[in-house]
């Protein structure tokens, strides 16, 4: 069935594009993630353009819904194009979709400069394509050409050379990038070798395509992958001679992926890209106006992390384990993408967690405080995880309902999940250092599973009202520890509170305790703690570790 077409664009226009731009990657989504080899070979691209596409338009149906809600009739173009970048950048996924939501930000920027206007036309799209590719290439540390910045920077050409309503200049930034996307292979070797286009460029052609359907009506034709050569994936990962590509020799890349918006002032960010671009690679920051998007690879995952919290407020951080069918391509052919026969998926609660559990080789997934994670964001967890088995830790017991909704739908997709339902972060860490990927996955699962359950877990918080509670009526800013969910100490000191919910679980026995200290924490609460276990509980262990902006002031784990 046709597409209504759009005269100009407007918000209406906005809407449509997004809706068309959604269907249209969530068609190609398999193909693209099927090419995906550039920067790396994890082939989740075309999933991340989908999720982050998603955001971007589930961003603007609500602010349509809101207007529509107090009968205000349609937003401007102005609202509508916000929206779009706004959400694209807080649901902006992986390296392409980072780059998708910077386009988006870019075009916005220039539709939304006029407040008032309720439109433009296809002189003022053009300038949009163009303020959207000269931004999304700004934004890349070391830009790459023979990628989306190149099927971008085409299109941007096009549409500015062409004269005409909005339907004209679409249909010419069309074009300009679907013949650039045909040249990708002959700009980067590894598309070449592996007789494909670069991923991100054909996802960037399936949003323009949508873009020319909002004004026309109709579709354009379908876009090859191909680039002449075989698109069937290599067997053979040995690296190409120097005589068969212009590229440097293949090395293995960075272990991890970081992803995480950030509160922060311009200053800030600036540092903070000097700091990450020399922690390592495929580094994009996008964004502006106090929130950004941050992605890049790097092997130490705790320290990219620790720059977003010195430049300000990071959350929403991913963390991905690159599997050893998921290196980076440096030139070498494209190593074969077998999926790991197992992998841990684990909500956390803060970055200094995350990042422990992700160098111990699980897939994370921020809890931010208010904010639990939705089955969607798991299953999405599950799919990055690139694994045959996966052992799911939901880490509280108000998402067992949410992680048992994933699993399900995880093994829908041929996906071998168990659901461990583990409380606490600190049931999530025992469960993981017990965990052996080289055993039979009921005995590893089996295992796993006792561990959590033998570790009683409980945390210090700070009350935000007054409460009944099994301890008795608590006044906002008291001190609450809980243990194993209920509350068993209301004080008013936090070290105090934190001795008595240690005194009261060791009573119980236990040979480690475990400490996750919030920042909020104060200073010395750990050592108070870790003095008190070696002065009553002689045969009792004591490990640390910094969890960061966690929500609880502190977390315990007995074993």
């Amino acid at each position: 069935m046709a597409q209504v077409p759009q005269t100009f664009f407007d918000a209406l226009a906005v809407r449509t594009w997004c809706g068309l731009a959604l269907r249209a990657l969530g068609r190609a989504r398999e193909e693209i993630d099927a090419i995906n080899v550039y920067p790396v070979a994890d082939g989740d691209t075309g999933t991340n353009l989908y999720l982050t596409a998603e955001s971007a338009a589930a961003a603007v149906e609500a602010v349509f819904e809101a207007h529509d809600a107090h009968g205000q009739g349609k937003p401007s173009l102005a609202d509508a194009a916000r929206a779009m970048a706004h959400g694209a950048l807080i649901g902006a996924r992986g390296n392409s979709g980072t780059i998708l939501a910077q386009l988006l930000r870019g075009m916005a920027q220039v539709l939304a400069a006029d407040g008032e206007t309720t439109h433009t036309d296809g002189e003022g799209l053009g300038l949009a394509l163009r303020h959207a590719a000269d931004s999304a290439r700004q934004a890349v540390a070391h830009p790459v050409e023979g990628t989306v910045l190149t099927v971008a920077s085409a299109a941007a050409d096009a549409a500015g050379a062409a004269e005409g309503d909005c339907g004209t200049v679409a249909r010419a930034a069309y074009d300009g990038a679907r013949a650039a996307l045909a040249a990708t292979p002959g700009q980067l070797a590894v598309l070449e070798r592996a007789g494909v286009v670069d991923a991100g460029g054909r996802g960037l052609v399936a949003v323009l395509g949508a873009l020319v359907e909002t004004f026309t009506g109709e579709a354009p034709r379908a876009v090859p992958v191909a680039s002449g050569a075989s698109p069937e994936v290599p067997t053979d990962s040995s690296p190409a001679s120097p005589e068969e590509c212009d590229d440097p020799p293949h090395t293995a890349g960075p272990a991890f992926e970081v992803i995480y918006l950030l509160e922060a002032d311009d200053t800030a960010v600036a540092r903070l890209r000097e700091r990450l671009d020399a922690l390592g690679d495929s580094l994009v920051v996008v964004g502006g106006d106090g929130l950004w998007n941050v992605h890049v690879h790097v092997d130490d995952a705790g320290a990219a992390l620790e720059a977003g919290v010195e430049a300000g407020r990071p959350y929403r951080i991913r963390i991905t384990h690159f599997g050893l069918g998921d290196v980076h391509t440096t030139g070498a052919e494209r190593p074969p993408r077998e999926r790991a026969q197992r992998a841990v998926v684990a909500v956390v609660p803060g970055a200094g967690l995350a990042g422990l559990y992700a160098e111990a080789g699980a897939t994370t997934v921020l809890a931010r405080p208010g904010e639990p994670p939705a089955s969607g964001e798991l299953v999405e967890a599950v799919r990055r995880a690139h694994a045959r088995e996966v052992v799911l830790l939901p880490n509280d017991a108000e998402l067992r309902h949410t992680a048992a909704a994933a699993a399900e739908q995880a093994r829908t997709e041929g996906i071998r999940v168990a659901l461990i339902p583990t409380r606490s972060a600190v049931q999530g860490i025992a469960a993981l250092a017990v965990h052996e990927p080289e055993r039979r996955f009921d005995e590893d699962v089996v295992q796993m599973t006792s561990a959590a359950g033998a570790t009683r877990y409980a945390e210090v918080t700070v009350a935000e009202r007054q409460s009944w509670t099994m301890a008795g009526i608590c006044q906002a800013g008291d001190v609450l520890g809980l243990i194993d969910g209920d509350v068993a100490v209301i004080g008013s000191d936090v070290t105090v509170t934190a001795e008595a919910v240690l005194d009261r679980m060791l009573s119980a026995g236990g040979e480690l305790v475990t400490l996750v200290v919030g920042d909020e924490a104060p200073e010395a609460v750990a050592d108070r703690l870790e003095a008190r276990v070696r002065e009553s509980y002689l045969a009792v262990d004591t490990v640390v570790y910094r969890g960061g902006r966690q929500g609880a002031l502190l977390l315990i784990g007995v074993e």
